[in-house]
């Protein structure tokens, strides 16, 4: 019976010095972006070296490809520097604001890769068609890209982008919803009802 007293004592002793641990790195980080918005470069410095990891992390984890990864981190922390003094306390801890932003860059390098390798498929297409001698058959490539473009234009936003990610970029439903920054089960019913809606309008049967 003592030893489970001591233990539930030791256990709340433990919570308590991390939420203090916790805190304290809060208020240090706070301070760090106030010294950064006045254009400290040392603050910025250990600023960095608090945090760089973090944020590879959560970038890797979207990017995948480390050299890409290693690039966008330090974009993101060339923004931090440039937004420090919009930084604003009441509607956030530091961390939450750099992560937010972290997120958001990582996905957007997503979306601008996929956006050249849909230009550079539809080149590839284009010149690839041109070394056909049969008009017909130049013809019938250019009307199948008008009809899936035609098609993919009727979804929601995020239908089209979630259908994209999943099917030309290949990657999972869980990969989506992180991407996307939305819910797994969101990502899955607007897959599911963007592919039908895609069938439908390429007429396309079930």
């Amino acid at each position: 019976m003592l030893e489970s007293v001591a233990s539930e004592d030791t256990s709340t002793e433990a919570r308590a010095q991390q939420k203090q641990t916790a805190e304290t790195a809060a208020a240090e980080l706070q301070l760090l972006v106030s010294r950064i918005a006045s254009g400290d470069q040392l603050a910025f410095g250990d600023f960095y070296d608090r945090l760089a990891s973090r944020v590879f992390a959560i970038v890797r984890r979207v990017l995948v490809d480390p050299s890409q990864s290693e690039e966008v981190t330090q974009e993101i922390f060339v923004e931090l520097w440039q937004t420090a003094p919009r930084y604003a306390p009441n509607k956030g801890g530091v961390t939450t604001w750099v992560m937010t932003i972290a997120h958001r860059r990582a996905v957007d390098r997503v979306r601008a890769s996929q956006a050249s390798r849909e230009r550079d498929l539809r080149v590839g297409i284009r010149d690839h068609a041109i070394d056909y001698d049969t008009v017909a058959e130049t013809a019938e490539l250019r009307l199948e890209n008008e009809r899936v473009e035609r098609a993919l234009g009727s979804l929601t936003d995020l239908q089209r982008e979630a259908v994209t990610l999943a099917y030309y970029g290949g990657y999972s439903h869980s990969e989506v919803s992180e991407m996307l920054g939305v819910p797994l089960g969101t990502v899955k019913t607007r897959i599911r009802d963007g592919m039908i809606r895609l069938r439908d309008e390429m007429g396309v049967a079930s």
